[in-house]
């Protein structure tokens, strides 16, 4: 018992270091573990270091919104929190736009345990109908999005075209490190930090109160990041992100508080039901779940029950980390200048991309920017950028 506990703190460690860093991704670090594993193998058995492996990615869910709101560095669960958690920030709320990503990560977490014996069987039965679907699922969502663009559907067209090219090239490129680091930092980071400096903003004062909550949003969206989250888990090519956007379909009302709550729960539910993936239909759908199936040569019921009370101790003490963590970033944020504050995180991004990506991935990055810049200029949703993630999954399975 008390070798679990460790690996869980150990866990719990890694995951707010690949949370807190841009660039420092989960499945990154349970890679290296998984090279290390002969290794490791000699001081810890594969249980633990899967248990390791677990709290890492479920802490990382709690605190990789942080960098995103405050930061404007997001990766491909947090993409679409930019801009409202940027909204937040200038209205001097940012403290309050994590809590309600945390309110989305711990409710979906718990609601998701809860209904884990019924989810469960659904998965062995609806896997096999969606399968062949996918592609047609996500040109219906993504025509749905440009539809949906009140001032100008062509040019929402553009955009998503555009960013749906610059996935694709970005995506198949050989030899590029975390290619979604500079794609993504570039369409929602460094572009909407770059329309902000250029407005001459300047940083409220932040606010370290709790938000008001409507109880019916919040429901909600958390049962539609359960929903969501639960089939996109299991179907490949569909991550955080996708579900988001298909979230706002099924939840079409939604506003920027429930979108944040959706937002924060969908990337756990994402995790949580990856467990169950991997136990019912033998397929593991997120980096750091394949990495322990390789490492556990079985995957058990007992398994799957511990992971579950792992993800729960986890996620209880990174709901505290996190709560601590965004009220030292909103008290520490407004003590510099924010033009110099924004200017030192695009220097940031443009560091850990050439150290990361290279070269290569810095040209993905100002490529990016560029693109990422003109919804802005034309006063249409950034969400069409998502075509970068949409449009290469779509083109994989229909070609």
């Amino acid at each position: 018992m008390i070798d679990i506990l460790i690996a869980i703190l150990i866990g719990i460690i890694l995951g707010t270091i690949t949370g807190l860093i841009p660039g420092i991704h989960t499945n990154l670090v349970a890679v290296t573990m998984l090279t290390l594993s002969a290794f490791l193998l000699n001081f810890i058995s594969p249980l633990l270091i899967a248990i390791i492996i677990i709290s890492m990615a479920i802490t990382n869910t709690f605190l990789d919104v942080i960098p995103t709101i405050f930061l404007g560095a997001p990766d491909s669960s947090t993409a679409l929190a930019v801009l409202p958690g940027h909204r937040y920030l200038l209205d001097g709320k940012g403290y309050e736009a994590v809590i309600l990503t945390i309110i989305g990560s711990l409710g979906s977490l718990i609601l998701t345990i809860i209904l884990i014996p019924l989810i469960t069987p659904l998965i062995g039965k609806i896997y096999p109908l969606l399968e062949d679907y996918i592609p047609y699922i996500l040109i219906l969502v993504s025509v749905s999005l440009i539809l949906r663009e009140k001032i100008s559907k062509s040019f929402a067209f553009i955009i998503f075209l555009l960013a749906g090219i610059l996935g694709i090239i970005t995506l198949t490129m050989p030899n590029l490190e975390e290619p979604l680091f500079p794609l993504l930092s570039g369409l929602f980071g460094t572009s909407t930090l770059l329309i902000s400096l250029n407005s001459q903003t300047i940083l409220p004062q932040q606010k370290t109160t709790y938000p008001k909550l409507n109880k019916k949003t919040t429901i909600k969206s958390l049962s539609t990041s359960v929903l969501v989250g639960s089939v996109a888990s299991f179907l490949p090519g569909l991550g955080p992100s996708q579900a988001a956007i298909i979230g706002t379909q099924v939840y079409r009302k939604i506003n920027l508080s429930g979108f944040l709550i959706l937002i924060g729960g969908l990337n756990t539910v994402n995790m949580v039901i990856s467990f169950a993936t991997l136990y019912i239909i033998s397929r593991a759908r997120n980096g750091a779940v394949v990495t322990v199936s390789k490492i556990l040569t079985e995957f058990q019921i007992q398994h799957l029950i511990l992971f579950l009370a792992i993800s729960l101790i986890a996620g209880g003490i990174a709901t505290f980390l996190a709560i601590n963590l965004a009220k030292t970033f909103s008290n520490t944020i407004t003590k510099v200048n924010y033009q110099t504050l924004v200017l030192i995180i695009i220097a940031l991004i443009m560091l850990l991309v050439l150290l990361i990506s290279g070269f290569i991935g810095f040209l993905v990055l100002l490529t990016g920017t560029f693109i990422g810049i003109l919804p802005s200029v034309k006063n249409i949703g950034k969400n069409h950028l998502m075509g970068c993630l949409l449009l290469p999954i779509i083109l994989f399975f229909l070609i």
